[in-house]
């Protein structure tokens, strides 16, 4: 299992793209209404969003007046506070603590790293202990069912899966099986779609049915997988897959490969209360999906 420090170094090497376009603005030594006009820019640009833009560089405004900060250091040691406090909302472990089986329903558009995240996350419970099962709802997509085998392989974990037919139906028969076994966690995936495929949605809707009826309560989890390198365009997927199926948290990934790392800020101003994003992803590695700090994200964010 990756140790913290190993993780907050990969983070900062994820967000590096990021940071660089931020931190560089604190190398002078003038406070001055230039650096705010940059400053600005460099968030908006991050997909901090204007929102949380304004936000922030209001509440820095007051801090630097307030705290009397004359050095640009101090001033960014002050914006990684803010955004840290801004963060925070969305800092919220996934509650293993639950009768099990805990059904984990993932959902996302194509591309955004679904699957690959649903088999971080077997290895992530695996690492804490918890038996895991995997149904491969995706059954319009060969590639999906076939992707999702291996990493059940690679985690030594079993996936229900049909070569062809109804994903609820699947979903349904991996519900039962989870029960019968006493596994603690079964992760359900389904097939990518974008939001306005209103017969995809409404298929997700009928998925999320079906695994109520095969255990009332559940999915007690329903989690969108969010690629970080769309930016500002993350904040109407998760409104769209909010209203179909009633989102209670998200993982974003693909944080490495982008420079708008700022998206996380953006999606905790966005909403009130915010979805807690349960875990970020930084790289290819079993290991690079971990849960979500804000402080830590603040930090290889600015720099710390």
């Amino acid at each position: 299992m990756i140790g913290k420090g190993g993780w907050l170094a990969r983070l900062k090497e994820g967000l590096a793209r990021t940071r660089v376009n931020l931190v560089g603005l604190f190398s002078g030594g003038v406070i001055d209404e230039a650096l705010f006009e940059e400053l600005e820019i460099a968030l908006l640009q991050a997909d901090v969003g204007v929102a949380a833009t304004t936000e922030l560089l209001q509440k820095l405004r007051s801090r630097i007046k307030l705290q009397g900060l004359k050095a640009a250091p101090q001033v960014r040691d002050a914006l990684r506070e803010e955004i840290a406090t801004l963060l925070s909302a969305c800092e919220r472990p996934l509650d293993l603590q639950r009768p099990r089986p805990l059904i984990l329903m993932v959902a996302g558009v194509n591309g955004a790293g679904k699957t690959t995240s649903i088999g971080k996350l077997a290895y992530w419970l695996s690492q804490q202990g918890k038996s895991v099962l995997l149904a491969a709802g995706d059954t319009f997509r060969a590639a999906a069912r076939e992707q999702l085998a291996v990493w059940g392989e690679r985690n030594g974990v079993q996936v229900i899966a049909q070569q062809s037919g109804d994903p609820a139906a699947v979903i349904f028969d991996a519900v039962a099986a989870a029960r019968a076994r006493s596994v603690d966690v079964l992760i359900a995936d389904t097939a990518g779609r974008l939001p306005t495929q209103l017969h995809l949605m409404d298929e997700l809707k009928r998925v999320k049915r079906a695994i109520d009826k095969a255990l009332p309560g559940a999915p007690q989890e329903v989690i969108l997988v969010l690629d970080g390198t769309n930016g500002q365009n993350v904040l109407a997927q998760v409104a769209a897959f909010d209203a179909a199926i009633g989102l209670t948290g998200l993982i974003v990934t693909k944080l490495d490969g982008t420079a708008k790392g700022g998206v996380l800020v953006a999606l905790a101003r966005a909403r009130l209360p915010a979805l807690p994003v349960y875990f970020i992803g930084v790289g290819e590695q079993l290991e690079d999906l971990q849960p979500f700090a804000a402080r830590d994200f603040a930090a290889a964010l600015l720099g710390d």
